[in-house]
């Protein structure tokens, strides 16, 4: 998107015909681009010209045009100044002007937007571009020049001028000018709240979080009760990694002006984001009573109440958005995933499958093939696939993850480590790539792969809790390493403490040094969260190991007849209950 909105375009007939030229901008100049001429009614655009043009004037706009369209710029850029100065018309200037700055000549962009603005001292695009080129040249007292005339003429619509500068500048790492210059305009406005306003918003973008905190609260100073600076300050905290801050801001703020919905809004999503469901939903409640007619607080909840496992409540409210079109197939997406997790296979099918337009399409369709996959019917979920391959060719890494998962289910494990690792040629250091053929070089016996591509995960994301589990219990495998793994496993257990598979993981390792009491406190603390089947068997092996072996026993039959065919719960009946080691 431009920066500058352009004037108006303009036309130039000559002879009988008219011509729709421009200059068209490269890759590397996105800020501005050349305005091009439109086509017109050529009889009464003739006559205009014919009365409003001098011939001579006409014959340069006419040379100007056909060296654009040539590519011979400078000489079309002479020809719009010298129409300009000629004719007084700003139009003119403008066109130079974009001419120049798309030949990067800074100093022509300079003289024409003078003369554009010396033509029409009112145009805000001319203002805005002077402050540009100021900005870039470091031209501080100008930029302040600039900056003032444009906020004295449009106050309402300073804060947006402000963006679009900040968007060419920052790309160019030239957006501590901005802020510069945003003091020198606070001397001059010391009562305008937009300024420090804008200045927080600058000071974050380059992470400067005690001169964001600092301007944010000399703009509520100035301003208190404005909706958009409060807000701006809670999200300072977020941002900061202090959410009780943030919960506080905006508590205190729904306090003062309960009225006002964007304040509440952005409270409730803190509170989510701090995992207080249900302070969350009290929020939205308040919400839809005032603005009954909020559909996106409704859906926000039933989202809420999904997170409580309050799925009767969920469902009521899916199934009255399921009546607006705008909302029907979020709400159809949701109503599937309410019936997968009761279990209820077919109608979760049949959701999914009615999700037919909208941002939910390939999430829907996505979790179609997976419970497909887990029903066994591989041969549909395979079909599947390739059509949403086709349909979707931009989401080719995760379909890729789809076909790897697939190979998995279908036990073609060396297909899958074969995908994995061509898709990883094209995608050398993409994540979820190395984390699944880490796991399918497990399966294959290729523990080398496995921990190198743990490791570079590790080496760019440390914290990366997943890579962390898997390279510790995989180490778990040689007992002359069970030191490293247990530096892996406490590190993501400090993490990720409520995690029940890092517990488990944790919980194992502590089996394998001899620990047995610590081990079945971990296990069965991982055992409570989540009855996921290698939890259930290394739980039931710490039984036996215990001298428990009716309470193994009884876990083991209760888990073996809802997975009569899982490889942990067969590994432990053979090696343990049948004694072949």
């Amino acid at each position: 998107m431009l920066i500058f909105r352009l004037l108006s375009v303009i036309t130039f007939v000559f002879l009988n015909s008219c011509t729709d030229s421009s200059v068209k901008p490269s890759a590397a100049e996105k800020s501005v681009a050349p305005v091009k001429t439109a086509q017109a009614k050529e009889k009464t655009q003739q006559k205009e010209l014919k009365t409003s043009i001098d011939p001579d004037v006409l014959f340069t706009l006419l040379t100007a045009e056909i060296a654009g369209q040539r590519g011979q710029y400078d000489i079309a850029l002479e020809g719009y100044m010298e129409a300009a100065k000629r004719t007084h018309e700003p139009k003119f200037a403008e066109r130079a002007a974009m001419i120049a700055m798309y030949m990067k000549n800074s100093n022509k962009t300079n003289e024409a937007v003078a003369l554009w603005l010396h033509q029409d001292p009112q145009s805000q695009a001319a203002r805005k571009i002077a402050a540009l080129l100021a900005l870039r040249a470091g031209n501080k007292k100008v930029a302040t020049e600039q900056l003032n005339a444009l906020l004295v003429a449009d106050p309402a619509g300073f804060e947006n001028a402000l963006l679009e500068l900040a968007s060419v500048l920052q790309k160019e790492g030239r957006i501590n000018a901005v802020y510069d210059s945003l003091d020198a305009l606070s001397l001059l406005h010391p009562d305008q709240a937009v300024i420090y306003f804008m200045q927080s918003l600058f000071a974050m973008q380059r992470k400067d979080i005690n001169s964001a905190e600092m301007k944010i609260q000399q703009a509520l100073k100035i301003q208190p009760g404005w909706d958009k600076a409060l807000i701006f300050q809670a999200q300072i905290a977020v941002f900061s990694g202090d959410l009780s801050k943030a919960k506080s801001l905006l508590k205190d703020a729904s306090l003062k002006y309960p009225a006002n919905n964007k304040i509440n809004k952005t409270l409730a999503q803190v509170l989510i984001k701090s995992e207080n469901y249900e302070e969350a939903i009290e929020v939205y409640k308040k919400i839809i009573s005032t603005e009954p007619n909020d559909l996106e607080s409704q859906f926000a909840m039933g989202l809420i109440y999904l997170q409580l496992n309050q799925d009767d409540q969920a469902e009521d409210i899916f199934k009255k958005l399921l009546e607006l079109p705008e909302w029907q197939y979020q709400s159809m997406f949701y109503l599937g995933k309410i019936e997968e997790k009761h279990g209820h296979m077919k109608k979760a099918l049949v959701w999914f499958d009615k999700v037919a337009d909208g941002p939910f399409v390939f999430d829907a369709s996505i979790s179609a093939i997976a419970l497909l996959e887990k029903d066994k019917q591989l041969n549909e979920a395979s079909l599947r696939l390739t059509l949403l391959q086709a349909k979707f060719p931009k989401q080719k890494l995760r379909l890729l993850l789809v076909q790897a998962e697939l190979f998995n289910q279908q036990k073609q494990y060396e297909k899958a480590f074969n995908l994995l690792t061509k898709a990883l040629a094209e995608f050398p250091d993409q994540k979820e790539l190395l984390y699944t053929r880490a796991l399918m070089a497990e399966r294959v016996n290729k523990p080398d792969v496995v921990e190198a591509d743990l490791k570079k995960i590790l080496a760019t994301d440390p914290d990366n809790v997943e890579a962390l589990n898997a390279l510790g219990y995989t180490l778990l495998s040689k007992s002359s390493r069970y030191g490293e793994a247990e530096k892996y496993l406490q590190h993501a257990l400090k993490l990720a403490p409520n995690e029940a598979v890092v517990i488990d993981s944790y919980g194992w390792l502590q089996f394998k040094l001899g620990n047995n009491e610590k081990a079945l406190g971990y296990l069965q603390q991982a055992y409570d969260k989540q009855q996921e089947h290698e939890i259930t068997a290394h739980l039931a092996e710490v039984l036996w190991a215990l001298d428990r072996k009716d309470e193994a026993k009884k876990l083991f039959n209760k888990a073996i007849k809802d997975a009569p065919d899982d490889e942990y719960l067969l590994d432990f009946q053979q090696r343990i209950l049948n004694g072949k080691r």
